[in-house]
């Protein structure tokens, strides 16, 4: 039997290098040698590409696959730059298409896509450096709007980096301009009580064209107000699936979910970060490549359906092949 090809695409520049490798990793152990031929691609913080632990360009190293599997986190594996990559050498890859990537990992964008599509989120403002205002104008614009505590997040990372707590009004400026200097563009968002949930969708899944799991009920750990990123690395977090939610509460949540996929454009498979008020569920972020590290919330999903990870591995292999 002639076996696939598989490059797993793991590592890269982004902040999130390390869950990468561990996602990647996860894939790696999923595909069975007898069935799939698997080749490692290793890019470094720098974003040097290596195939079997020697530096090779992309060109070298996509050539020797039939199809890819995406397991960067954030930055260019998620922004689009990966996927340009991909689709220049005509390599069939796993996960979303390059603009809807890019608008996904934009939570400024993506938030204005989710509010005209009628998507709820919470209340918030996006400024970038160039904005004429400086952070004091921007703080007593936000203040003006609502009041706080508030989270202050970069635009455009993942897995809690960057994200600050903001008790008061007086904090706030500090908050923003230091989101500002780290990352260039500062999102000032309402802290809204509730509980968090995590919920992820894959297409074309168990005879469904869009299949949602059961979400995961999200537990930060004790005496923190918000995830971290080493909350992720660490795998402090707590997912519960089964979760408590009522059965009304679970239609909701998986509603929202399969609505910001679809408004976003997205492909194959995603997973929303939801936060369910006393007002129904409002959507944090998406994420366009689910994380399968230890500690990640779709293992926990998967097993509750009955599923694996070899099973979800195997069936990214075959969506990237369907297109």
């Amino acid at each position: 039997m002639t076996r696939t090809s598989v490059g797993i695409l793991r590592g890269g520049p982004s902040s999130e290098y390390s869950l990468s490798l561990k996602t990647g990793a996860a894939m790696l152990a999923a595909l069975p040698e007898d069935e799939y031929d698997v080749r490692d691609i290793f890019v470094d913080k720098s974003g040097l590409w290596h195939l079997r632990g020697t530096p090779a360009d992309p060109a070298r190293a996509l050539r020797q696959v039939d199809v890819v599997l995406n397991a960067l986190h954030g930055g260019p594996g998620e922004d689009g730059t990966a996927q340009r990559i991909f689709e220049r050498f005509r390599v069939p890859y796993s996960g979303s298409r390059p603009l809807p990537s890019a608008l996904s990992l934009n939570k400024a964008r993506a938030r204005e896509i989710f509010q005209k599509a009628g998507i709820a989120t919470p209340r918030g403002f996006a400024f970038t450096l160039d904005n004429p205002m400086n952070t004091q104008q921007m703080a007593d614009f936000i203040f003006s709007e609502f009041g706080p505590p508030y989270i202050v997040k970069p635009v455009s990372e993942g897995a809690g980096n960057g994200i600050l707590y903001v008790a008061t009004i007086i904090e706030l400026p500090d908050a923003i301009g230091d989101v500002l200097d780290a990352y260039g563009a500062a999102l000032v968002e309402e802290y809204l009580l509730g509980e968090e949930a995590s919920v992820a969708v894959t297409e074309r899944f168990r005879g469904e064209d869009l299949y949602v799991f059961p979400p995961a009920h999200v537990e930060v750990p004790s005496g923190h107000l918000h995830l971290r990123y080493d909350h992720h690395d660490q795998g402090l977090i707590q997912h519960t699936v089964p979760s408590s939610f009522s059965h009304a509460e679970k239609k909701a949540l998986a509603d929202l979910a399969r609505a910001a996929h679809r408004a976003l454009g997205l492909s194959h498979f995603s997973r929303a970060d939801i936060i369910l008020t006393r007002n129904g569920p409002k959507i944090l972020e998406m994420n366009t490549n689910p994380g399968l590290y230890p500690g990640a919330s779709l293992p926990h999903m998967l097993e509750s359906v009955g599923s694996s990870i070899k099973e979800y591995v195997r069936h990214a292999v075959n969506l990237a092949k369907w297109g």
